[in-house]
C-alpha cells in the first residue's frame, strides 16, 4: 500500500514539473495557453529599467534623451565626448557635417552601435529622426544614446532650413482647434497583439526593435495639417501637461495621456486596435518620435506628428520654451564640407 502511495504521488507530481517552466496559464477546461508576447516583453522591459519614462529619461538628468549643442567655448570637448552618428543623406553629409561625424544609414544604426565604446550622439536634420533612432537604441541595449537637439538646424544657421520652413500657424482660428474643452476622460483598452515564435521577453524586445528599425521613420510620422484637418481618423493624445493642455489648446478630441508607463499600466489608455492609428504630439516632435519609437517596439499602430506644436501654431502666445524662432533656433557651430 505504502509503494501504491508513492506511485500515485509521483503521477501527481510529473504535470507540476512540466508546467512550472513553461510561462501560461491553466484554464478551468484544462488548455494551457501561453503568455502572450507582449506580456513576456513587458514583463522583460519592466524588469531591466527599459520602461517607457525610463527610455526617455528625466530632464535635467544625464540620461535624459537629448543634448543640446554645446556653447562655442565646450566644443572641443563635446566633439570629444561622443561618437557622433549622422544618420542624414550621405549627400547632405557630405555638403556640411559637423567635423569627426559618422555617416550612418538609418537601417545601420543597431550594428554600428555595436562598434564604440563612446556614448552615442545621433545627429539629423530636425531632431525628430534622431530621436527616433535613440530610443530604439536604447531598448536594445545601449542607454548612453542621446539624441541632437533640433539636429543640424539647431548646430549652424547654414543647415537650419529644414526647422526655419516647417513651422506653422494654420491652428490659429481653425475649427479643429480648441482653446476650452477639457481632456475627454481616459478609456482601457487591451494589449497589442504580437505574432511571434520567440518565449523569451529580452529576444521578442530584441526582434521588434530590429523590426522597427528596418522599417525606418518615415512610415511612423504623419503631418500636423494631416491630423488637424481630419482629427476623427486618429486616436490623437497631446503629450502635455494639464497646464499645457489648456494654455496651449489642442487638437479637438485630443486625449491628454501623461505619463504613460508600462510598470503602473498607464499605456492601457493608448487604443491598442487594429484600426486605430494612434498620433502623438507634443511641442517639437522630438519627444512624440521617442515615445512613438517605443510604441511601435510595443507593438502599437502609432504615429508621431512631425514638427509638433511649432509646425501648427508657432505664434501660440503660450510659449516659454521649445519654440523654434522664439526661444530657440541656430548657433553658429563650426561645420565641415
Amino acid at each position: 500500500m505504502k509503494k501504491l502511495s508513492l506511485f500515485l504521488i509521483g503521477l501527481l507530481l510529473v504535470p507540476a514539473l512540466f508546467t512550472s517552466c513553461d510561462r501560461g496559464e491553466e484554464p478551468t477546461d484544462g488548455d494551457f495557453v501561453a503568455t502572450p508576447a507582449f506580456t513576456l516583453m513587458k514583463e522583460y522591459m519592466v524588469d531591466n529599467n527599459l520602461d517607457i519614462n525610463n527610455i526617455k529619461g528625466t530632464k535635467g538628468q544625464p540620461t535624459f534623451f537629448v543634448k543640446p549643442a554645446p556653447a562655442e567655448a565646450d566644443l572641443a570637448t563635446f566633439l570629444d565626448t561622443y561618437y557622433l552618428m549622422d544618420i542624414r543623406s550621405s549627400a547632405d553629409f557630405a555638403a556640411a557635417r559637423i567635423d569627426g561625424a559618422n555617416n550612418v544609414p538609418f537601417s545601420d544604426i543597431l550594428t554600428t552601435a555595436a562598434t564604440t565604446t563612446k556614448p552615442i550622439l545621433v545627429v539629423c536634420y530636425t531632431g525628430q529622426t534622431a530621436c527616433y533612432a535613440t530610443a530604439l537604441l536604447r531598448l536594445y541595449g545601449y542607454p548612453d544614446t542621446y539624441a541632437l537637439k533640433w539636429g543640424m538646424s539647431g548646430w549652424n544657421a547654414a543647415t537650419s532650413g529644414k526647422w526655419d520652413n516647417n513651422i506653422g500657424t494654420i491652428a490659429n482660428g481653425h475649427p479643429n482647434w480648441s482653446d476650452t474643452d477639457t481632456a475627454p476622460t481616459n478609456l482601457t483598452f487591451d494589449d497589442p497583439t504580437i505574432t511571434t515564435s520567440l518565449t523569451n521577453g529580452q529576444a521578442i524586445l530584441q526582434q521588434r526593435v530590429e523590426a522597427v528599425v528596418a522599417a525606418g521613420f518615415g512610415p511612423a510620422t504623419v503631418s500636423g495639417s494631416d491630423v488637424l484637418n481630419s482629427p476623427g481618423n486618429y486616436f490623437i493624445n497631446n503629450y502635455f501637461s494639464e497646464g499645457d493642455y489648456a494654455a496651449f489648446g489642442h487638437i479637438e478630441g485630443a486625449y491628454r495621456i501623461l505619463p504613460f508607463g508600462l510598470g503602473d499600466d498607464s499605456y492601457k489608455a493608448l487604443n491598442s486596435g487594429s484600426n486605430a492609428q494612434l498620433v502623438t504630439y507634443c511641442y517639437t516632435g522630438q519627444t512624440s518620435a521617442i515615445l512613438t519609437a517605443c510604441l511601435r517596439v510595443l507593438g502599437y499602430d502609432a504615429y508621431s506628428m512631425t514638427f509638433g506644436m511649432n509646425g501648427i501654431y508657432n505664434d501660440n502666445p503660450a510659449w516659454t520654451s521649445n519654440q523654434w524662432g522664439g526661444d530657440s533656433g541656430p548657433k553658429n557651430l563650426p561645420i565641415v564640407p
